[in-house]
C-alpha cells in the first residue's frame, strides 16, 4: 500500500471522522450518515476511497452494507492506531461523533428500522 496515498486519504476530516466511528464496530452507510450527519452520496464516496486503500472493509447482509476498520492495516501502519484510538480524543467534533454514536446506540435503532424513524429529529425515536 502506498504510504503517500493514505495520508492523502486521512487529510480529509470526513473520512477521519468516519474512521473515528468505526473503531466502535461495524456500521452500514444508513447509520454513518445520521451519526455524522452527512448525506448519503457523500459517505458513500469517503467509504469508497477509504476502502480503495483498504483502510476499512465491508460485509453485504441482506440489503446492507456493513464496514468496518480493516485491522489488519492498524497492525501494519502502528501510526494510524495511534491516530484513530488516540489522537482524536480531544478535539471537539470527534468527541461530538461519538456522544451521537453512543446515543444512536442506545436507541435500538438500526440499518433495518433507520429509515422509518425521524433521523432529523434531535431526540432518537423509538423505532425498533
Amino acid at each position: 500500500m502506498d504510504l503517500i496515498q493514505i495520508l492523502k486519504a486521512l487529510a480529509d476530516e470526513n473520512r477521519m471522522r468516519i474512521l473515528n466511528v468505526l473503531k466502535n464496530g461495524e456500521m452500514c452507510v444508513g447509520e454513518i450518515e445520521h451519526v455524522l450527519d452527512i448525506n448519503q452520496s457523500n459517505a458513500s464516496r469517503h467509504l469508497n476511497k477509504l476502502g480503495a486503500l483498504n483502510l476499512v472493509s465491508y460485509e453485504k447482509k441482506a440489503q446492507w452494507v456493513y464496514y468496518k476498520i480493516n485491522e489488519e492495516m492498524l497492525t501494519d501502519y502502528k501510526f494510524l492506531e495511534e491516530l484513530i484510538n488516540n489522537e482524536l480524543k480531544g478535539i471537539d467534533i470527534y468527541n461530538k461523533d461519538l456522544e451521537k454514536l453512543s446515543e444512536y446506540r442506545k436507541s435500538g435503532i438500526t440499518c433495518e428500522t433507520l429509515k422509518e424513524c425521524d433521523i432529523n429529529s434531535k431526540s432518537p425515536c423509538n423505532c425498533k
